[in-house]
């Protein structure tokens, strides 16, 4: 990691909001797990999966992004890189609920958080040195 404390302050600021992110994905997909009837499909949302195949898919895609946050938070070198990859995929994967779902705010919710931790992620690349 930089010895510059900005930058590493912005990573470490990214690193514990993936945490959030991912623990607001686990419980999403928790909820989905064990109380299939919790969230309300409609007539012109497409659904790939059943309720509970979506709520393991995104349960395991908070695990992913809350180790990438504790990656972060321990100073990995390769840790930013997979960080900036998950915060991207995520953001597009939050993207397709925010219209056509009946509780957007989660999905608003994490793509707030996602665009926080790209900035945080990106605004000091400059200031990176590697070790």
């Amino acid at each position: 990691m930089a010895k510059n404390g900005a930058w590493t302050g912005w990573i470490s600021f990214a690193g514990l909001l993936m945490v959030v992110m991912g623990g607001l994905d686990f419980f999403e997909g928790l909820i989905a797990v064990i109380r299939g009837q919790y969230y309300v499909l409609t007539a012109n949302q497409i659904i790939v999966f059943d309720i509970k195949t979506w709520g393991w898919i995104t349960l395991l895609w908070g695990i992913v992004v809350g180790l990438s946050g504790f990656g972060l938070l321990s100073g990995a070198n390769w840790a930013r890189w997979v960080a900036i990859v998950i915060a991207s995929l995520s953001f597009f994967a939050q993207l397709g609920f925010v219209g056509s779902s009946s509780y957007p705010l989660w999905s608003l919710t994490v793509l707030v958080l996602t665009v926080i931790v790209l900035y945080a992620l990106i605004v000091r690349w400059g200031d990176h040195e590697q070790i």
